[in-house]
């Protein structure tokens, strides 16, 4: 009997990281589950094995270089390979663009963009000298797509995850690659990204103000969701076995990418054909 793919997760002790974990399971894969908090990672790897799954759960910040590289040789020692790979783990800050601190931004771009180019770096030469189909997932957010106010510090990590993903698929592609990249977006989904703080480095403790205003934002759009973890897990699975690029399990987040796309367009001019008239 072959062995079962493997999936590796970061950011998978809770919320989409957990479920997944749990959708990788019910694939019939084994899981390497990865997080920063160990309490919440041997959660998920119980579940994961209660799905009848195999799991090794793995201490990471993948903030770190070193700890995505150690992430990395420790799943292929422990199966000999990756087959999926979901960067997912991330956090947030709230707070008006002037108001973020050097730290804020240090934080936040640490783990939500510079862990998924960690990811990239240690896990894609791998697959590619395995030669097998492979596929990447890179979490990103429907703050990637579109933008809103108090959010400067996140909306700008997460397009910075979009346009990376975009040319990790076209760099992959040029080379002849079997590895595929998909981009998840969702929008407010019921996590714990608004306690983001409770992981935040004392070395990086310099936090900005946060009205209250944008936090009960957040909260009231977690609570009036009707996308859950496990539907954009759910959302994610399907792209990869569809091979498709762009993952965006709300359906009111196309309204928002339209609006925006609309404005730059409206504010677009030909400076050539300006000139002939």
């Amino acid at each position: 009997m072959p062995s079962p793919k493997v999936a590796v997760v970061t950011g998978a002790g809770s919320g989409i990281g957990r479920a997944l974990a749990l959708a990788c399971a019910r694939e019939g894969m084994a899981v390497v589950a990865a997080d920063i908090e160990t309490e919440a990672l041997a959660q998920t790897q119980a579940l994961v094995k209660a799905a009848g799954a195999d799991c090794m759960a793995q201490r990471c910040d993948v903030s770190s270089a070193a700890d995505v590289e150690q992430l990395a040789e420790a799943s292929w020692r422990w199966r000999g390979g990756v087959d999926w790979l979901f960067n997912n783990a991330g956090v947030a800050v709230l707070g008006t663009a002037w108001d973020a601190t050097e730290d804020d931004w240090r934080w936040v771009l640490g783990v939500n963009l510079m862990g998924v180019a960690h990811g990239v770096r240690s896990f894609v030469p791998r697959m590619r000298a395995r030669g097998t189909p492979a596929h990447i997932v890179n979490t990103a957010s429907a703050a990637g797509l579109a933008t809103v106010g108090g959010s400067a510090v996140y909306c700008a990590s997460k397009h910075a995850v979009v346009a990376y993903s975009e040319c990790l698929a076209k760099d992959l592609e040029q080379v002849g690659s079997s590895i595929g990249v998909s981009v998840l977006c969702p929008s407010l989904v019921a996590t714990r990204i608004n306690e983001s703080q409770r992981n935040r480095p004392a070395a990086l403790a310099a936090a900005g103000p946060t009205a209250a205003a944008y936090e009960e934002r957040v909260r009231a759009g977690m609570a009036s969701s009707a996308v859950s973890a496990e539907d954009v897990a759910r959302a994610a699975v399907e792209a990869i076995h569809a091979r498709r690029f762009y993952v965006i399990p709300h359906a009111r987040t196309g309204a928002s990418v339209q609006d925006r796309s609309q404005k730059i367009m409206g504010d677009f001019h030909d400076i050539h054909q300006e000139n002939l008239q």
